[in-house]
């Protein structure tokens, strides 16, 4: 007997060369745990009980999205995608509770679920616009303009979590990892998780690049913002009145 699944409820092994595809192909499972998250209580608690934990210690997850990921992956692979989706329901959590915190009370009905965040366009904080949105980018985000301005990240913060993440290896990278999303998230700051995941499969191989482009991408849209604050500043100053 054959089951069919949703289009979007498989995501294909990539093959190598396929950067775009493979980011479509991760950014289908990333969605289809979002929509999850927002419908179903029970499969967000469950997967938010993986949060910074290994395969062996999570057999809650496996019945939300074992169906959803590729067969045959490597084991570094399939934590990568558990761990993603651990955090994608702690932060689906947190922006639900706030949501019923603002409902009214006694009315359990009216309480909103969570909502899919979605991330900045990869063409204006992440580079090529195929590439997504990276972990720098989004650093820098919460730097210069959260959306919570009054609750704003301090740069030298900012570079001392983002430096502390480029320094980890892959066991490291997914124990410090789930912090850095939790503060990016408490100031409002969309996550690309897609672009995400991408970089935790990829990281046991390519962590060089990968933090070479988290890091580039933070410095250069913390140049951005200055070049465009000073120019905002020359632009308001009275223009010099010329002697007699």
């Amino acid at each position: 007997m054959t089951t069919q699944a949703p289009s979007s409820a498989a995501v294909p092994a990539p093959r190598s060369g396929e950067e775009p595809i493979r980011l479509d192909r991760y950014r289908m499972f990333t969605e289809a745990v979002l929509t999850k998250c927002a419908g179903d209580p029970g499969a967000r608690s469950a997967l938010r009980s993986g949060v910074r934990k290994d395969l062996n210690s999570v057999p809650r997850m496996h019945r939300v999205i074992a169906h959803l990921m590729p067969q045959n992956v490597l084991e570094n692979t399939e934590q990568a995608y558990y761990a993603v989706a651990a955090m994608i329901a702690e932060q689906a959590r947190r922006g639900s509770v706030a949501a019923e915190a603002d409902a009214t009370p006694g009315d359990e009905s009216t309480a909103p679920a969570a909502e899919p965040e979605t991330a900045p366009s990869g063409a204006r904080w992440g580079g090529e616009r195929n590439y997504g949105t990276s972990l720098g980018a989004s650093f820098a985000l919460a730097v210069v303009r959260s959306p919570g301005l009054e609750r704003k990240m301090r740069r030298g913060t900012a570079e001392s979590r983002l430096n502390l993440l480029c320094k980890q290896g892959v066991s490291g990278l997914h124990r410090h990892l789930p912090a850095s999303i939790r503060y990016l998230r408490s100031l409002d700051v969309p996550v690309d998780w897609a672009r995400l995941l991408q970089d935790l499969i990829d990281w046991r191989r390519h962590s060089g690049r990968i933090t070479r482009r988290w890091l580039q991408d933070f410095y250069r849209r913390l140049q951005e913002e200055e070049r465009r604050l000073r120019e905002q500043a020359d632009a308001q100053e009275p223009d010099s009145v010329d002697g007699a």
